[in-house]
């Protein structure tokens, strides 16, 4: 192991690694023990004295045992970030940004200057990640340590190359559960939410990207994650286009400062949701059939080629409704697939280069992931796991493309929900928005595709 293996990073050792880096590396106990609380030094958790019981009054972190087991008997090593960056590397991207993304992108810029914990609240397909190359540069140039977070890996392999592509005369590392390459230590890196449980006070500027997806909306463990993995005095900054109430609630407070941009880089507005009741749609696709209406829709994508997502509530109704259009359309070819399949990243990047027509899908799908010129189906999009949030990113995913800017999604639903109602509500609302800023600027610059 090498001595920048362990810059700003916090990690559990052998004798023998231990043994090739310098006199003076620090350590801590993985663990904090008192008579009344147990509590876990990489990942905060709060443990069941019980449950984390070992041998000889000893204990273990039962919520982080997947990065490797934290017990009292494992300090965690630590040689605290040193910036030891001697190329200060430039911004490659050509691309413009519109006079609102202008505006949002200097307001992320001083807030990376000042330190601050900014929220960026911008639509599906705003072009939040061009948004941030200005302020990305200016922390480079600085000799700042970066890094772009995500609570999905999916997310992670999209911002990896955008960002590889924007500062091309540096190498972005990637860090993720599934990541075979070893770590290397890089001015500028692309991980999981989960990975910063391995670093400590290591980055300048850390933005959390898609900060109200799933695990990260909610988990304490991965807040804890961040508020180690950045500095005393770093910048933080969450990414979202559907905010959750509480991070509402601390810009009102001014705990977080706010920048808002609810009109697309390409100035066309959000795709509207269409909803089709039919309450029996799976009872008729579990006998191998296509309700009428989703029958015709699909024989207008079969003779037209137009590529299309469908959107179902849980993994075991993926093969059946594959099976039902498989049954009615062979020509057409498709692909499933869910969190935990093995081939998921594979057939993700299928659909990107246009191999298949069509990907059958869980929620993993429903945000940080582009596939120009899609429609959206959504079956099912009454039952729970849909939540308003979910909904307003499912049909986030149609239009964001300058070629296609616009696009069909289509609900196939029950009943209208609340979830529903709220969705076509809240997209109804940022397209006023919308509409009244793309009438306030009177003159934008020529956008690319970003």
């Amino acid at each position: 192991m090498q001595p920048k293996d362990l810059y700003g990073r916090q990690l559990m050792l052998t004798a023998t690694e231990l043994a090739t880096l310098p006199a003076g590396v620090q350590s801590r106990p993985g663990l904090t023990i008192t008579a009344t609380q147990i509590q876990c030094q990489r990942c905060g958790s709060i443990l069941d004295r019980q449950t984390a019981q070992l041998p000889k009054n000893q204990f273990y972190c039962y919520q982080c045992l997947n990065l490797g087991r934290v017990s009292s008997l494992t300090p965690l090593y630590h040689i605290p970030e040193p910036n030891e960056f001697p190329q200060r590397p430039k911004l490659t991207w050509t691309g413009h940004l519109t006079v609102a993304q202008a505006a949002c992108a200097a307001d992320l810029q001083r807030a990376f200057a000042a330190h601050e914990r900014h929220l960026l609240w911008a639509v599906t397909g705003a072009g939040k990640t061009e948004m941030l190359f200005p302020g990305l540069a200016w922390a480079l140039q600085q000799g700042w340590r970066v890094a772009v977070a995500s609570p999905r890996v999916d997310v992670c392999l999209e911002l990896a190359p955008r960002l590889q592509a924007a500062f091309a005369g540096t190498t972005v590392a990637v860090l993720h559960g599934r990541q075979t390459a070893p770590y290397t230590y890089r001015q500028l890196t692309v991980c999981t939410t989960h990975q910063l449980l391995r670093f400590r006070a290591a980055f300048d500027v850390l933005v959390i990207d898609e900060v109200d997806a799933f695990p990260f909306a909610a988990n304490q463990q991965l807040y804890y994650a961040v508020d180690h993995a950045v500095k005393p005095n770093g910048a933080v900054l969450y990414l979202t286009a559907t905010p959750s109430a509480a991070l509402l609630r601390q810009t009102r407070r001014g705990q977080l400062k706010l920048s808002y941009l609810p009109l697309r880089f390409h100035q066309h507005l959000l795709p509207t949701i269409q909803v089709t009741l039919l309450p029996k749609w799976w009872s008729v696709i579990v006998k191998g059939r296509l309700p009428a209406k989703l029958r015709r829709w699909l024989r207008a994508y079969a003779t037209s080629g137009q590529r299309f997502l469908i959107f179902v509530p849980r993994i075991d109704q993926l093969a059946v409704v594959q099976a039902a259009i498989q049954r009615q359309f062979p020509t057409m070819r498709g692909q499933t697939v869910y969190s935990a399949d093995p081939q998921r990243l594979d057939k993700v990047q299928q659909m990107r280069q246009e191999q298949v027509q069509y990907l059958i899908t869980t929620t993993i799908l429903e945000r940080g992931v582009t596939f120009p010129g899609i429609d959206v189906l959504v079956l099912g999009a009454d039952d729970p796991v849909f939540s308003t949030a979910a909904l307003v990113q499912v049909a986030g995913r149609v239009g964001r493309s300058q070629q296609r800017p616009t696009g069909l999604v289509r609900f196939v639903s029950g009943s209208y929900t609340r979830a529903i109602k709220q969705a076509q509500r809240q997209i109804k609302l940022v397209n006023r928005k919308g509409r009244r800023l793309r009438h306030d600027v009177s003159t934008l610059p020529t956008v690319t595709d970003n």
